[in-house]
């Protein structure tokens, strides 16, 4: 009985941190007592609620955009005292205006993106697989084997899958921060509610605030390399506080995609619990 509640919390670790990469709402509906379990051994976990970074990462440089095949990065874990309060009414001098624009252009340029990613999630648990994006509003994310969750968005829906469990969530796009990836076009200072851009040898760093009357508030960083402009990964923070971190590797953006890789099948739908 004892082995069958531990893995149960397993599952329901992991499941979080799936869920918290796509689904920030999600996350408070999953139970917390996962989050007893101590991180493994090497792979800190992530800290509540980034506000912004202070000083350079100590963090190996991200891959190329292309060409052979790269070992997986080790995700850089935002710094849990970068707590600081920040003003709603936030300013930018031009220089932050204009590292925001370049990522702005960078993201608004891609139209298809392959790679694999590697996660770490709020209970310190790290997993791996790989992602398509097919733009506008197109992804799908496999982790790899034992793990048994996917997310595929379509455009207009996010679902995420357990095959395990044989159920699958159903949230709407825009409700999401994978939105923000997965525009078509998009200005992050005009579109978005940017609340910090900070820039170091490494990365290029630009956090997005969006606050919610029913769920509260989250936050998605994105950390573009501050030498090669391309993107290295990105950390959703619940509105309990929780991040999740996922940072991505071997990008290719020239093959061509599935059409049938992003299909939802409607008449699977299981919502969680409001």
């Amino acid at each position: 009985m004892a082995t069958r509640f531990a893995l149960a919390c397993n599952r329901a670790a992991f499941t979080k941190a799936a869920a918290a990469f796509a689904v920030t709402a999600y996350v408070g509906a999953v139970s917390t007592q996962a989050f007893a379990q101590a991180p493994p051994q090497g792979i800190p976990a992530p800290k509540p609620a980034p506000k912004s970074r202070d000083g350079a990462p100590d963090a190996p440089r991200g891959p190329a955009a292309t060409g052979a095949m790269q070992t997986p990065p080790t995700p850089f874990i935002p710094d849990p005292h970068r707590n600081l309060p920040l003003s709603i009414f936030a300013t930018f001098d031009d220089k932050q205006k204009a590292q925001a624009a370049k990522i702005s252009t960078y993201l608004s340029s891609l139209q298809t993106l392959i790679g694999n990613f590697v996660q770490v999630g709020p209970d310190g648990s790290k997993t791996k697989g790989q992602f398509f994006i097919q733009k506008p509003g197109k992804v799908r994310f496999e982790y790899e084997s034992p793990n048994p969750i996917a997310i595929v968005a379509d455009g207009s829906m996010v679902a995420v899958r357990d095959r395990n469990l044989s159920t699958q969530d159903l949230y709407p796009l825009s409700q999401t921060p994978l939105r923000y990836l997965l525009s078509d076009r998009i200005d992050l200072m005009k579109d978005t509610n940017v609340v910090s851009v900070t820039a170091d040898d490494l990365f290029v760093s630009v956090t997005i605030e969006e606050r919610q009357l029913l769920t509260g508030t989250s936050r998605l960083m994105l950390m573009v390399g501050a030498k090669d402009g391309q993107l290295k990964q990105w950390t959703v923070t619940d509105p309990q506080g929780y991040d999740t971190t996922v940072a991505v590797y071997n990008l290719d953006t020239s093959r061509k995609i599935d059409p049938g890789m992003f299909k939802i099948d409607m008449s699977e739908k299981t919502f969680p619990p409001g």
